[in-house]
């Protein structure tokens, strides 16, 4: 009796985040998924029935380029940002608390500003006339202008400057709880500093590894505000073409094909993380 009480308990709040999920998560995809299938009317409307045209459009030349180029931005993104994040996190995690103290502010006042204000602070730095060319010519380094807005480099620019607190945030978690007795034993018993970080340091951060590889691929896959005010017309990304389907082309179907299709991606990605990262806890000690 008392245990089918806690159930009972336990049910009820679970309640009110299941409410919520529910409504505002599970409702909405459903209704992604059916307009995915159904037909677009000449004027924009929607008419309900079954079609796979618009998953076909996707494989198209056009689109199938498009959505290649995201995978390719999100990877790289997601690559030159762990080369970042991942010193800093080291850094971190074996400062003392007075530097860690400075330099986790440091990472957090970003998000104490507005997403849409840091990209145009980030546009008056890079910009033709930002702050980097203004120093550049203004030392007589260059005599122009170097091209760093309206391109790939400003687009990655902008991902990298995204994503850097994302990345070092979770592999500092699992670095500041490393047991430094861990890499003192390494180290009396013969393995060199590298050694020690290969087959100590670096396995024990693998799950902020994964976790920070997730939130920074996930999202960049995604985005459209940052190939929208830092790239050209060559950065068109599956974001942008996502929402100039539902706002400017009012092809809600198609709209929500890619949507539908970027999620099973996603997910795919996620799966394979869950299917063969296997977390041990003892994974450190047989590495020495």
């Amino acid at each position: 009796m008392f245990r089918s009480f806690k159930m009972r308990e336990f049910h009820l709040l679970l309640f009110p985040p299941g409410f919520w999920l529910l409504l505002f998560f599970v409702v909405p995809l459903v209704i992604v998924l059916v307009y995915s299938f159904a037909f677009k009317e000449t004027y924009g409307g929607v008419t309900p029935g079954f079609t796979l045209e618009h998953y076909r459009a996707i494989a198209e030349g056009m689109y199938l380029k498009i959505f290649l180029r995201s995978f390719g931005y999100a990877f790289l993104t997601t690559l030159f940002t762990l080369l970042l994040a991942f010193p800093i996190a080291y850094y971190m995690s074996f400062a003392s608390l007075r530097v860690k103290t400075i330099i986790m502010v440091m990472i957090m006042i970003p998000f104490w500003t507005n997403f849409l204000v840091r990209m145009y602070a980030l546009m008056t730095i890079v910009g033709e006339s930002g702050l980097i060319n203004q120093f550049l010519m203004g030392t007589g380094i260059i005599d122009q202008p170097l091209p760093l807005f309206n391109n790939t480099f400003s687009v990655f620019a902008g991902f990298i400057y995204w994503n850097l607190p994302f990345m070092v945030l979770p592999i500092f978690s699992s670095l500041d709880r490393l047991d430094t007795s861990l890499i003192e034993a390494s180290l009396d018993l013969g393995a060199s500093k590298m050694q020690t970080f290969l087959r100590v340091t670096l396995p024990y951060s693998v799950p902020g590894l994964i976790a920070a590889i997730i939130f920074a691929f996930v999202p960049t896959m995604g985005n459209f505000i940052i190939p929208e005010f830092m790239g050209g017309t060559d950065n068109y990304m599956i974001g942008n073409l996502i929402t100039s389907q539902f706002v400017q082309a009012r092809n809600w179907p198609f709209g929500s094909a890619l949507s539908m299709a970027m999620i099973f991606f996603v997910m795919i990605f996620i799966s394979l993380y869950l299917r063969f990262y296997k977390p041990s806890g003892s994974q450190s000690l047989q590495n020495i």
